[in-house]
């Protein structure tokens, strides 16, 4: 096996191993890679998913929002959310509804053509519903004490 042929299956095994979802969707927006990762974030067997629209975890009032966003990459050549994580809301295979931090980027060929789009990304849901709880118990507490004394005049 030579090194490109290597590095190749190398690559394919860590997409296929790890437990963080790699999705790509191509130009249409049709799913053409779902790992194991994104079977156990979304649900879906990737006989299930591959083929099919990226609407099938991506909620319907974020729908709209997203395709302008992912219409615009494709004929730009880039995404404002390259090398950023971003939360976003997804859905499950069971209705449930997920939080999840994503990366994108784009895939291209070796003319720079974008082929796709490509996600990675893993639940935060309990974390970021316990972010929400904590701040919204924050601002409580805040309230109780009243206006915040001036900084150097007494309280």
């Amino acid at each position: 096996m030579d090194a490109d042929n290597a590095t190749a299956a190398l690559c394919k095994a860590i997409v296929e191993a790890t437990s963080d979802a790699v999705i790509f969707a191509d130009r249409e927006g049709s799913i053409r890679l779902w790992n194991r990762g994104a079977e156990l974030l979304f649900g879906y067997t990737a006989a299930e998913a591959i083929g099919h629209s990226l609407d099938l975890i991506i909620p319907e009032r974020l729908r709209r929002a997203h395709w302008d966003a992912y219409d615009r990459a494709l004929q730009t050549g880039a995404t404002r959310y390259t090398d950023r994580v971003l939360t976003t809301r997804s859905m499950h295979k069971d209705g449930r509804k997920l939080y999840v931090d994503l990366g994108f980027g784009l895939a291209k060929d070796a003319s720079g053509a974008a082929m796709g789009a490509f996600a990675t990304g893993r639940d935060c849901t309990e974390r970021y519903l316990a972010d929400g709880a904590l701040k919204a118990r924050v601002r409580e507490l805040e309230a109780k004490l009243g206006p915040a004394a001036p900084a150097g005049e007494p309280a």
